[in-house]
């Protein structure tokens, strides 16, 4: 990079390091890497193209640009994502929360009543359950995750989000799926207590085994592989948790699934064989099934 170099030329700069290396939306990219080093915003660009940027500023920008040069994601380097309008930090040990999983969400929501008790199933970054707290009043969330990694992250989520409405109320607790789940709900206070949730919702890993190295560089290489490894067919989570989620929902409880856009006939197949009832499928923004839902 040249010294002195002026805003505007410093992104385009950028943009052009990153389409080199077939980074997708390089002018984006480079757009939202500049911004975080600077400080700045969109409108800097348009209206204060000729703002120079500064020596330390240009090194901290050729750094990343390198790192995005190099498949590494762009939210692992500016350490957040935006989700269903909260922002999220999230790092290598949790899946960045994407828009399809916002659907996921919304659908919750519909029927989702203050008071109501969530658990969230292979919680990660904690976007899911954080989200629906602080979208209701009085709810009580549990989210269960196996890696200790990702529960650090979504404890600070949790901890940055409970500053701003002291009211949340979630716990989080390190299982493998339900298996260390009662003896947590056993230790909470009195008044937390009761191992029966009005919802259940999961976003778990979904992607068949044969296809992982067919991924894009920045999910394959960067994102926790067990957060993505759905097994040989993509569906031994489903079957887990949907075998065991019955012990642990009032009648009348919903579970909610984000799925894979061909595993929806699957999904409901096993969510009826287990006796759920009512089953719905809901299509994302694309026109593909995203969320399978349904009644105990």
């Amino acid at each position: 990079m040249v010294i002195n170099m002026r805003y505007q030329d410093a992104c385009q700069w950028g943009a052009e390091q990153l389409r080199k290396q077939n980074i997708g939306e390089d002018k984006l990219d480079a757009r939202l890497l500049l911004e975080y080093v600077c400080g700045t915003d969109r409108n800097t660009l348009l209206v204060h193209g000729d703002r120079e940027v500064s020596e330390s500023e240009q090194a901290r920008y050729q750094l990343l640009i390198e790192k995005r040069a190099q498949h590494v994601p762009l939210q692992h380097l500016t350490g957040e994502q935006e989700f269903m309008g909260l922002t999220f930090k999230v790092n290598e040990h949790v899946l960045v929360p994407r828009q399809d999983t916002e659907i996921l969400v919304e659908e919750v929501m519909k029927n989702l009543h203050d008071g109501m008790r969530i658990l969230d199933m292979c919680t990660g970054s904690g976007c899911i359950l954080l989200s629906l707290l602080q979208y209701s009043n009085d709810c009580i969330g549990v989210g269960v995750d196996l890696s200790a990694e990702a529960l650090a992250v979504a404890e600070e989520n949790y901890a940055r989000l409970k500053a701003e409405k002291p009211g949340m109320d979630a716990t989080f607790v390190q299982s493998d799926l339900f298996e260390a789940l009662e003896a947590a709900l056993q230790e909470q206070p009195s008044e937390k207590q009761g191992k029966k949730f009005d919802i259940i919702v999961s976003n778990p890993p979904y992607i068949r085994t044969d296809v992982i190295d067919t991924l894009m560089p920045e999910v394959r290489e960067h994102e926790p592989l067990m957060a993505l490894d759905g097994t040989a067919d993509g569906l031994h989570f489903y079957r887990e948790i949907t075998r065991k989620a019955k012990d642990y929902m009032n009648r009348g409880g919903m579970l909610y699934y984000e799925i894979g856009y061909d595993q929806a006939a699957e999904v409901t197949a096993i969510m009826q064989a287990e006796g759920f009832q009512e089953i719905e499928v809901v299509k994302d923004f694309a026109g593909l099934d995203r969320v399978v839902y349904g009644i105990y």
